[in-house]
């Protein structure tokens, strides 16, 4: 009589003890699960770049800054429109640059100062 109760008590011992380490064995597995899940940064080299841009269809003008296709050069837009400003050359380029201020303007009216050396 003294074995199954003694099979029992040992049963009754270890089960608390197999359910813990089937937790953090789940845990730990899960954990290392969610690292891989998530994404990677990308990386610091142009590749990634370059393949997008050879693989865009354009065939008049692709912007360099946001591979859309435009006519000419000075269409292209601003990547980030929401805070750069798109200036337009007289000779058919154009650049975007960081807004300047609250005023509509202020960004095309300093690169004209600094191009005429008063900035």
């Amino acid at each position: 009589m003294h074995l199954p109760a003694l099979l029992t008590a040992l049963f009754l011992f270890l089960l608390p003890a197999s359910a813990q380490f089937q937790f953090f064995e789940q845990m730990f597995n899960q954990g290392g699960q969610q690292q891989q899940a998530q994404p990677q940064n990308m990386g610091s080299d142009s590749v990634w770049y370059q393949q997008q841009y050879e693989a865009a269809p354009c065939d008049k003008y692709l912007c360099p800054h946001t591979l859309s296709c435009v006519h000419f050069p000075h269409h292209c837009p601003c990547a980030f429109p929401d805070v750069e400003e798109k200036v337009e050359f007289g000779d058919g380029s154009m650049a975007c640059v960081s807004k300047g201020g609250f005023k509509e303007g202020e960004a095309l009216r300093k690169i004209e100062l600094a191009r005429k050396g008063l900035l």
